[in-house]
C-alpha cells in the first residue's frame, strides 16, 4: 500500500512539472510575439510580387489606397479550411470595400487549386502561389494561418496569428475601413 503511495505521489509530482515547464515555454515563447498595439510607428506591409491561379503576376502596390487583409494559408493546415471559407463569405459581405487575398505557402498550382474548389472559393478570393515562402517569412511567420489586417495607408493594424471566425474577421475589417 505504501509504494503505491509513493508512486501515486510521483506520478503527481512529474504531472505537476511537465505542466510548469509548459506554461514557463508557453510565458517565454509569447514575451517574445510582437504586440502590435505597442508599436508607436505602424508597420508597412511587406511588398511582394506572386503569381495567381492563372500565371498573372500580382503584386502589392496592384491595391494601393485600398483596404487589405492577407492570409496565409496551406492545403495541409486543418484550420484554414473554415477560415478560408469564411474569408470567401467576408469577401462577399464587404464587396469592394476591402480586399481579401489568400497566399498559398511553397504548394504546387494543382494542390492549392484541388484545395480551393473543394472548398468553393477558388472564384472568391484573389488567391496567390508564394513557392518560396517569401510572404510567410515576411510578416514573421510562426504559425498557421496568419493574417495581416492593412489599412488603405498600407500599413498593418494588426497581425492576427492562428486560426479565427467570420465574426472575428469583421470587427478587424471594420477597423481597416
Amino acid at each position: 500500500m505504501r509504494l503505491l503511495n509513493v508512486k501515486k505521489s510521483l506520478v503527481i509530482a512529474s504531472i505537476v512539472t511537465l505542466s510548469l515547464v509548459g506554461i514557463g515555454l508557453l510565458v517565454i515563447s509569447n514575451r517574445n510575439v510582437p504586440d502590435q498595439s505597442d508599436r508607436q510607428t505602424p508597420e508597412k506591409a511587406p511588398d511582394f510580387n506572386l503569381q495567381n491561379f492563372e500565371g498573372k503576376i500580382v503584386r502589392l502596390t496592384d491595391f494601393t489606397g485600398k483596404p487589405l487583409v492577407i492570409n496565409s494559408w496551406a492545403a495541409w493546415c486543418p484550420f484554414c479550411r473554415k477560415e478560408l471559407v469564411d474569408f470567401a463569405a467576408a469577401q462577399k459581405e464587404f464587396g469592394d470595400k476591402v480586399t481579401i487575398i489568400a497566399i498559398d505557402r511553397s504548394e504546387a498550382l494543382n494542390v492549392a487549386k484541388k484545395y480551393t474548389d473543394e472548398l468553393g472559393v477558388t472564384n472568391e478570393l484573389i488567391l496567390l502561389l508564394d513557392p518560396s515562402d517569401n510572404f510567410y517569412q515576411s510578416i514573421g511567420g510562426f504559425s498557421m494561418p496568419e493574417t495581416i489586417f492593412i489599412d488603405k495607408n498600407g500599413e498593418i493594424i494588426e497581425h492576427k496569428r492562428g486560426p479565427m471566425d467570420v465574426n472575428e474577421m469583421r470587427l478587424k475589417i471594420e477597423k481597416i475601413l
